[in-house]
């Protein structure tokens, strides 16, 4: 259990120095070093188990990431007329428990990848491990959380939770006084989550801002393409087609 100092410390202020950190320290880097805005792919060096704990892992994160951003943000009004809080909580432990399963085993993969390859270990910063690390005790944590959550099918607990993310990104007091009863394996979960958001800037994952700014180009105009070769006559470049 911890002590009330510590959850606001952890639960209070924590969350704005990695919101602040997460933001301020990822304009910073794109401003200054964008030749390592990149995600250092080491394909070229080892392909085979690259494709499937990559591939694992970004479809099991992508989901998580987005389930918890629309489940922990939204509401319960905007749903409680359409599904309950205890089938709601049901549903995010069937669907994140897979998607959980299948990050874990991803990252996992990738882990073992770089640190039994000699020539992918050589070149790896030490950033990388620590993130692979991080991330695969992130997702453990994630996947232990599902048992406990299994002792409040009300949804209770996940209500809870909700309103403390709730509370916090919209500068709300008293949202620390709302995990007192919650388990240290959900407060763990939360505080390293807080934490890989803390280190996102200074690290490869700046990559997955790029990500979300290729969806500007559904957006983007037509390109108008024009020949280079100018003033031939009509038909020039078909005639050249026939003959070849």
């Amino acid at each position: 259990m911890t002590t009330p100092w510590l959850d606001t410390l952890l639960f209070g202020i924590y969350p704005y120095i990695c919101l602040a950190v997460f933001f301020i320290g990822s304009w910073a880097r794109f401003d200054r070093d964008q030749y390592t805005w990149k995600s250092d792919s080491s394909q070229l060096l080892r392909t085979g188990s690259l494709r499937w704990g990559s591939n694992l892992f970004h479809i099991g994160v992508l989901f998580l990431f987005f389930g918890h951003t629309v489940g922990m943000l939204t509401p319960h009004f905007l749903y409680e007329a359409f599904i309950s809080a205890g089938n709601k909580q049901l549903m995010a432990m069937v669907s994140g428990g897979i998607a959980g399963l299948l990050g874990f085993v991803g990252v996992s993969i990738l882990l073992h990848r770089r640190l039994s390859d000699p020539r992918i270990r050589a070149t790896s910063k030490t950033s990388d491990i620590v993130l692979l690390l991080l991330l695969w005790l992130q997702l453990a944590l994630g996947l232990a959380t599902i048992p406990l959550s299994a002792k409040h099918l009300d949804g209770s607990m996940m209500m809870l939770l909700a309103e403390w993310a709730q509370r916090i990104v919209t500068f709300r007091s008293g949202g620390v006084e709302l995990l007192a009863d919650a388990g240290w394996i959900f407060k763990a979960h939360m505080a390293l989550g807080m934490s890989i958001f803390l280190i996102f800037p200074f690290t490869r994952l700046v990559h997955v801002w790029s990500g979300f700014g290729t969806l500007a180009y559904v957006l983007r105009p037509y390109q108008v393409v024009r020949a280079r070769r100018l003033n031939l006559p009509a038909g020039h470049m078909q005639s050249q087609d026939r003959r070849a």
